[in-house]
């Protein structure tokens, strides 16, 4: 063979070897769904509710479902019924229980659930633009560490329970 046909035909091969390479590293960028799934979609919820009030403030609670191998940060929520809403948490205070801001947001743990309820953590509507009358839906915006967001519908009832004293957010 001809030297200019050995260059050739090496240069042919490495070009293919090239290829080849690239396609399978594109073909495995494309293959991790960890690094392409929003943590909206790795969300679902379930039993949303929100707590009837004529004014003030109130709360929504339901279940939180992630299905990822990986855990989901919710960082924040508003909802057009109220100035705004903060993530928060219910401690014991030397024998008080005391609701607060919940600093970090709320995990999510991978291939499990948080349950968002009275006495625990929940939603916290601040500032009621209007009652929220049993039977109403009301729309709840929540966000992701990702900057994604999903919205959840929450339908509102009755509730008497756990009246909190509530410590204002240092963490605006």
């Amino acid at each position: 063979m001809a030297r200019s046909q050995l260059i050739r035909s090496a240069g042919i091969t490495a070009f293919a070897a090239v290829a080849v390479a690239s396609a399978a590293l594109l073909g495995a960028c494309g293959t991790d769904s960890a690094d392409t799934t929003r943590d909206a979609d790795a969300i679902s919820v379930s039993q949303p509710w929100v707590k009837a009030a004529d004014s003030g403030m109130t709360a929504a609670f339901g279940v939180l479902e992630n299905s990822t191998g990986s855990d989901v940060r919710l960082v924040s929520a508003s909802s057009d019924v109220a100035d705004s809403v903060e993530l928060h948490e219910v401690i014991d205070e030397g024998g008080t229980t005391t609701m607060r801001a919940k600093a970090g947001g709320f995990v999510i743990p991978a291939n499990g659930s948080l349950t968002l309820d009275p006495g625990g953590e929940h939603l916290m509507f601040m500032g009621l633009k209007k009652p929220i009358r049993a039977g109403d839906s009301v729309r709840v915006t929540v966000r992701f560490a990702d900057g994604s967001t999903t919205n959840i519908d929450a339908i509102a009832r009755d509730f008497d329970g756990n009246q909190e004293n509530y410590a204002p957010s240092e963490h605006k």
